[in-house]
């Protein structure tokens, strides 16, 4: 058995998968090697996200020999992000550090990301500067995205969807994530106020397999970026954003019928020819504005009470577990249904 482990760990490295079973033995040395030779107190999480080959049984059995390894299974595919939120809520490590289980991230980048830590950043993201993927269905739809996503959030950053990324736990572990917000960690958590770095860091060309994500996925990415917009600038305050624009609209809409109701006058007292407005498109388009920013300023003031209930709410996981390996001092334990 490989280093039997009864101290609380320094790090906790947190990797989902999904149908990786070729590559999990090359990337459990490597990650292995790199993290005993760096000198800390280590754990890996590896996050079975409802795989339907033999990735499952492969860690079963990495886990049986080396007890720096954890292994969560979830009872169906729920997402990168859920398994990310998976490893997150199970680390223990006072840095966790995230990767991707396809061999394209390089462990030996991580140590030199913990010792940036150390040098009092809170967020450290890999840039993958010189990236193995193709170049039209990969790298220029995620060029665009970055730059996108650097405007919006205000979080500038080279590679977004790079995976290794180096986190002090009471920054991350603290994140409630949904969807594809994996990806909008650092925009997230800058929230908190942490300071965030941009490392370069080795990529490399998938040796195993096809990747479980494409350019299909830019609506969701595109939806989920409103959503991490408008948490960033209004999820305290979302009156100011529905009432603000529901106020605009109604006083054009007021404007509009004091128009029509000023010439209807006129022409009743004698003052103008009298004209009938109650075919004109621009008198249903008053209405529309007037009524729709009554609506709109409502809608603001029930997202401030979902918004109080939201941040006071019960923390609810977005995953459910089949089973935990996992090692104590002296015995395997496996828990079944956490």
């Amino acid at each position: 058995m490989i280093g039997v482990q009864s101290m609380m760990p320094e790090l906790s490295v947190v990797i989902p998968i999904h149908n990786e079973a070729a590559s999990l033995e090359q990337l459990h040395r490597e990650l292995t090697a790199t993290l005993g030779a760096a000198g800390l107190l280590y754990e890996i999480i590896v996050v079975d996200d409802g795989s339907t080959d033999e990735s499952f049984e492969i860690l079963a059995r990495l886990q049986a020999i080396d007890t720096h390894l954890r292994v969560i299974r979830f009872r169906r595919n729920f997402g990168q992000t859920a398994a990310f939120a998976a490893g997150f809520d199970h680390s223990r490590g006072r840095v966790i550090v995230t990767s991707d289980g396809d061999l394209q991230n390089d462990p030996r980048d991580i140590p030199a990301m913990v010792a940036a830590l150390d040098r009092g950043v809170d967020i450290v993201c890999g840039w993958r500067k010189e990236r193995k993927d193709a170049f039209f269905s990969r790298r220029l739809p995620s060029m665009l995205a970055n730059r996108v996503i650097s405007w919006a959030t205000g979080v500038r950053l080279h590679d977004y969807g790079c995976s290794l990324k180096a986190f002090r736990a009471e920054v991350i572990k603290p994140l409630r994530l949904y969807g594809e917000m994996h990806r909008f960690l650092p925009a997230i958590a800058s929230e908190q106020g942490v300071t965030i770095c941009e490392v370069p860091v080795r990529h490399r060309a998938r040796q195993h397999g096809r990747s479980n994500y494409g350019i299909g996925r830019t609506v969701r990415v595109i939806l989920d970026l409103l959503t991490v917009k408008f948490l960033l600038s209004y999820s305290t305050r979302p009156l100011q954003i529905f009432g603000l624009i529901g106020v605009i609209m109604g006083l054009a809409g007021a404007a509009i019928l004091s128009w029509f109701a000023g010439i209807r006058l006129l022409g009743t007292l004698g003052l103008m020819a009298d004209q009938s407005i109650g075919n004109r498109p621009a008198l249903l388009f008053g209405i529309l504005l007037v009524f729709t920013g009554v609506q709109l300023v409502t809608l603001g003031l029930l997202a401030e009470l979902q918004s109080r209930t939201y941040h006071e709410s019960q923390r609810k996981p977005t995953y459910a577990i089949r089973e935990i390996l996992q090692t104590s001092p002296g015995e395997r334990s496996v828990v079944r249904g956490a």
